[in-house]
């Protein structure tokens, strides 16, 4: 298991350039009430005016910083209201997805969860956070995927990038890591049967303790 090949992709830079400026906002490295300029940003990552100004727009669309008239573009972020907002808004959007996805799912969807859930385990046993964490993303995503629904594939894929790139550095417990192994678990169970009642209740219970996690740990 220790050859799992990580994917990567190859992306325009204009795309590259704005996940990467939202992923510094989001967790901080550049803090709210900055002000960004082509100049400063252009340095910063090495690229050159036209990717710079797509990212601006990008950024500005997300919400993520605001075009003041005569001053500049400065750095919004997210508060601790707008974490809580989200955790609420995408328990809501995760249980419809798990409700779509068992309605959907191809048994192949059904194997490669299953396949997650082994690596989850097999790393939560070495103690490895990220593998762990890497395999808890692709959990949701192979669900997000199996509910064939375009729109909602993206907007749980936003809200998980948000949450996770906000998340402060910190330490997990092996606690911790038997305890989300045990919520998705749950979860693949009630798929694997294809018992929507029940993957509902996992889900809505899995997202609940998430906020909990997140909100008690770090505010």
């Amino acid at each position: 298991m220790d050859n799992i090949q990580f994917e990567q992709t190859n992306q325009p830079l204009s795309s590259s350039l704005f996940l990467d400026i939202q992923k510094d906002i989001l967790s901080g490295v550049i803090p709210p009430k900055s002000k960004l300029t082509e100049q400063s940003l252009c340095a910063k990552y090495n690229v050159s005016r036209t990717p710079v100004r797509e990212a601006f727009r990008q950024l500005e669309s997300d919400g993520l910083i605001e075009n003041i008239p005569n001053r500049g573009a400065f750095v919004i972020g997210l508060t601790k209201r707008d974490i809580s907002d989200l955790f609420d808004l995408r328990c809501l959007f995760e249980v419809q997805a798990i409700e779509w996805a068992i309605q959907r799912i191809t048994d192949e969807d059904v194997e490669s969860l299953r396949e997650t859930i082994e690596f989850m385990e097999f790393y939560t046993m070495k103690g490895d956070t990220d593998k762990v964490l890497y395999f808890n993303s692709s959990f949701h995503n192979t669900i997000y995927q199996a509910t064939q629904d375009r729109m909602l594939v993206k907007t749980l894929s936003t809200y998980q990038t948000y949450l996770k790139h906000s998340a402060p550095p910190t330490t997990f417990s092996d606690d911790y890591l038997k305890t989300i192994l045990e919520e998705h678990r749950i979860i693949f169970d009630a798929i694997d049967a294809r018992n929507v009642a029940a993957g509902k209740i996992a889900m809505e219970n899995h997202m609940t303790q998430s906020k909990l996690r997140r909100m008690s740990k770090f505010f």
